[in-house]
Order: C-alpha cells, then structure tokens, then sequence
C-alpha cells in the first residue's frame, strides 16, 4: 500500500522514492581551509528547501531521489562552476515509503540506547 506522500507523487506521473544523502563537497589545490569553500556549495544545499543538516563531516539531505540528486549536482557544480577541481562523496539511503529519516533513524539509536541503561 503507497503512502500519502507516494500517492501524491505517484498521482504527478512518478513514484516518492524516499532519500537520504550524505554529501561531502570539496575543492582541491586551494590550500589548507575549505571552509569557504564548502560553505558554499552547503549554502546551495540549503537553498534548495530539502530537509538538510550539517555536521563537520557531511551535508545530510533527505527527499526524493531525484531532487536529491538534482541538489547534489547544483552544489557540486557551485565550485566546479569555478574551475575548481571537485571531490564529491556520496552516500545514498534509498528507502522508499519511509519519510522523516533525518531525524528518526537518530531518535531510533537513542530508543535503543536508553533501554540499554
């Protein structure tokens, strides 16, 4: 059985393919901080209005698969754009029917945990 948010996309003419991504996103030959450089291609993360966090490894992004990877080339081209040589680290979770995951896989491992003490 679909889920709302599948139905509702199933509905626009494709499936809800839930996902989640940990993206990391950086530039070679410009030194030993990238800070600037990585803020960025997350500020182009963030923009997108996808669920997202960042942490001080990787970018987190949920949505559909397609979104998702319609983000991941608009923020990986934000330095390439430049000329920059770009390292590009993907992970994906593809977990279709599901929603939420940012913040319940955590919650989960936390349940889990406190039944522990």
């Amino acid at each position: 059985m679909e889920s709302p948010q599948e139905q509702q996309t199933a509905d626009a003419g494709k499936p809800y393919i839930n996902t989640v991504a940990a993206l990391c996103i950086a530039p070679s030959g410009v030194g030993d901080e990238l800070s600037e450089y990585v803020a960025q291609a997350v500020a182009t993360i963030r923009d997108s209005g996808l669920p997202n966090e960042t942490n001080a490894m990787f970018t987190n992004i949920e949505g559909d698969l397609d979104e998702v990877l319609e983000v991941v080339r608009a923020a990986t081209m934000k330095l390439a754009g430049q000329g920059y040589r770009t390292g590009v680290t993907l992970k994906l979770d593809i977990r279709p029917g599901f929603k939420g995951q940012l913040t319940r896989k955590p919650q989960l491992v936390d349940e889990i945990l406190d039944k522990r003490q």
